[in-house]
């Protein structure tokens, strides 16, 4: 499935797993996605990063957009691997060691979270903010049937929380799910612009969107 803004095909992003099969419901919900979306990715990517290769590299791990982690990149921290935020979110994807970091080393099977000097290397922080991206979804997003839709809301994850997303359309996970189910990608779209109480929200998700379709430009 591809849609299209600007006349720039946009292709989203997906978890899964392509190389391992499960009987877990969220893992082979997220197969499914990830099958049908990756049918349609271009086979060559041309390079537009310093880190390319790692991106790539998680991308594949994960089953993550490459896209989407390029644009992450450059809206964090424009590709400055010493960056450190107020907040103390560090490198290149802003990962913040004691709530994404965990999250992350959860999903890899790991005890505790990353120290400040990994967070400040190129191919541990990627590492780390990709397997974050995939924790969002496979624990807070699954149940999201609209891949353009599941988009918007990781990104809005991202950067403010899947707590604070959910809560705008309901404090039961499940029926937010389904309130969420019933919107086009564009509704979603709008009612984050409008009701997300966090104004950071709204303006993260629109400087993703330009970085993202900035990149797939040069695709």
């Amino acid at each position: 499935m591809k849609f299209k803004s600007c006349g720039v095909v946009f292709i989203i992003l997906l978890i899964g797993c392509s190389s391992k099969q499960s009987n877990n419901p969220k893992t082979v919900y997220q197969n499914d996605y990830l099958r049908y979306f990756m049918e349609e990715q271009s086979e060559s990517v041309r390079s537009k990063t310093p880190y390319d290769g790692v991106i790539r590299q998680a991308a594949q791990r994960y089953a993550i957009d490459e896209n989407l982690i390029r644009a992450i990149i450059k809206v964090e921290s424009n590709f400055r691997v010493n960056a450190v935020s107020k907040s103390n979110s560090i490198g290149l994807m802003q990962v913040k060691a004691s709530t994404a970091g965990r999250d992350a080393y959860r999903l890899q099977g790991k005890a505790g979270q990353p120290t400040t000097s990994q967070l400040k290397d190129p191919a541990i922080n990627i590492d780390v903010g990709t397997a974050y991206i995939r924790f969002i979804q496979e624990n807070y997003l699954v149940g999201i049937r609209d891949p353009k839709v599941l988009y918007y809301a990781t990104v809005v994850a991202y950067v403010n929380g899947a707590g604070a997303l959910l809560r705008i359309f309901d404090k039961n996970r499940h029926v937010a799910i389904d309130k969420i189910n019933k919107l086009t990608a564009e509704e979603f779209y709008q009612h984050i612009q409008t009701k997300h109480p966090n104004a950071q929200a709204p303006r993260y998700l629109w400087k993703i969107k330009n970085a993202y379709n900035s990149i797939a430009m040069i695709d």
